[in-house]
């Protein structure tokens, strides 16, 4: 962070003209998909399959399978050496978000163009018929990768076989899109990540006063995409005073919906549970399911498909 905090005021230059400019630095598009690592698939592609998604391809040489929704994509990774974020799966089952996947125009000119504003890089090893997705680290050993294969040709194309007899693009339930993602970061450290991400990403604050959903809590982020509706929010929320647990990591994914309380109710028929305290209640505004396999769980927010959040 001392790097990029040496260059938190130097102005943006646009990495190319014709794919960005000083508000979307890295022609960021929106989020490919989003990545679990876990060391019992079954038991969490159970809960993905309650929420809606659908298991539709697995990968060529490594024990991942890609789950697929409307225009949500979840990556599986059970890989029994070593997680694609680099990190072994937790023997306990537990299931971990290790990975987030933004898509850019040039990933290669957007990987270049973080590294020079002081993000670390992550090795790869791509294996026969397997593409190099390019990463750098983000919280808690997370990684953020870059991908700019997501129109006609994407990276499935590539890397995953198609499971036989399934369909390849199951539409969403009650039409869930995804909308942002809840990041627990340590104490006083606020100041950090709205840095890392606003220089990196071009991520923008939205003023405390504009919330969404029930758990109003820390920073909200918008980052920016090249078409309307892809844009998505960073909710960044410091530990409590005297709370033990200041561990950083990505902790879930918001979800939007249409219409909530319809959600919750469809949601509920495939046997999801939703959290219904006094603090924290299923409403128009949003609500929040159970924690699954540990730290497994889903924020619903109420948002309308392809508005801005």
């Amino acid at each position: 962070m001392n790097q990029i905090s040496s260059l938190a005021t130097a102005m943006r230059e646009p990495l190319l003209a014709s794919c960005s400019d000083e508000a979307n630095p890295i022609g960021l598009d929106g989020v490919e998909f989003i990545e679990y690592t876990t060391s019992k698939p079954q038991a969490l592609g159970q809960v993905l399959e309650m929420m809606g998604f659908k298991p539709v391809a697995r990968h060529r040489s490594r024990e991942v399978l890609l789950y697929r929704q409307g225009g949500l994509n979840v990556v599986v990774n059970a890989h029994t050496a070593q997680g694609r974020d680099g990190r072994l799966p937790d023997p306990s089952g537990a299931a971990s978000l290790s990975a987030i996947a933004l898509r850019v125009r040039d990933a290669r000119a957007a990987y270049r163009y973080v590294q020079d504003k002081g993000a670390w890089p992550v090795p790869t090893h791509a294996e026969v018929m397997e593409l190099n997705i390019p990463a750098i680290h983000g919280v808690g050993g997370s990684r953020i990768y870059f991908v700019d294969r997501y129109r006609e040709f994407s990276i499935y194309d590539v890397d995953f076989i198609p499971v036989p007899g399934v369909e390849q693009r199951p539409p969403a339930t009650a039409g869930i899109h995804f909308f942002g993602i809840v990041q627990y970061i340590g104490p006083e450290r606020s100041n950090d990540w709205i840095e890392f991400y606003s220089v990196l990403l071009g991520a923008s604050l939205i003023p405390d006063e504009q919330r969404f959903g029930i758990l109003p809590k820390g920073k909200l982020m918008r980052l920016p995409a090249i078409h309307a509706g892809a844009e998505f929010l960073l909710q960044l929320i410091e530990p409590e005073p005297n709370v033990i647990d200041t561990d950083e990591r990505l902790q879930r994914i918001g979800l939007g919906v249409p219409d909530v309380l319809q959600a919750v109710q469809q949601l509920r028929r495939n046997g999801v549970e939703f959290v219904e305290t006094e603090a924290a209640h299923s409403e128009a505004r949003g609500a929040i399911s159970k924690t699954y396999l540990g730290a497994v769980v889903f924020e619903l927010v109420k948002s309308t498909p392809g508005a801005q959040p």
